[in-house]
């Protein structure tokens, strides 16, 4: 198991949470919050549904911190898997309120038994009115070295190393591509 200093630090951090540390505890969320919602998205298909699936799970978290056991797994797999059943949850929870429509009860049910952390489904975004659209088309003008690497960090959540180690691409070019890719980015959706 690779103990880099990433993986160091978030069970450092997880530790303390253990004891009650809430400095940590919002450390821990800055870290992880944008990899379980991107997770949650991909499970769950709707914005609204990702949000109570990530506060469920660091509630979940927060609760269950003192019991992880470094052994079994990194601290984001771990976390993924409270995400998991998180959203699990809320989908069935969903369908129970839903029941009358078996259409959208066996959609559920298909999403839930795709749900998983190492495969999720793709999210396929709703419509994208106005300026997301212009951001659509602002991210098919960019290379295909800054648009992938800001899909890998933005919406999978992949930190900067994991882009590289995906990619095969040093991690110093997939900052920059990240860097400057932002930086058009903005400049295209100013205009």
């Amino acid at each position: 198991m690779d103990h880099g200093p990433e993986t160091d630090r978030l069970h450092d951090l997880l530790t303390a949470v253990g004891t009650g540390d809430r400095r940590a505890f919002d450390a821990l969320y800055l870290r992880l919050s944008g990899r379980l919602h991107a997770v949650a998205l991909r499970m769950l298909r709707d914005a609204d549904l990702a949000e109570d699936a990530v506060h469920d799970a660091f509630v979940q978290i927060w609760r269950n911190a003192g019991r992880y056991d470094r052994a079994r797994g990194e601290v984001t797999a771990w976390a993924i898997g409270i995400l998991r059943y998180r959203a699990l949850d809320l989908l069935r929870r969903r369908g129970r309120e839903t029941a009358a429509d078996p259409v959208i009860v066996a959609d559920l049910a298909d999403q839930a038994a795709a749900a998983d952390p190492d495969n999720p489904p793709a999210f396929t975004p709703p419509e994208l009115p106005g300026r997301l659209n212009r951001l659509e088309t602002c991210l098919a003008e960019l290379s295909d070295g800054a648009r992938g690497s800001i899909r890998l960090a933005y919406v999978d959540g992949l930190s900067h190393g994991e882009i590289a180690g995906r990619t095969g691409q040093p991690l110093g070019t997939v900052k920059s591509w990240i860097r400057r890719g932002l930086a058009a980015l903005k400049e295209c959706l100013e205009q």
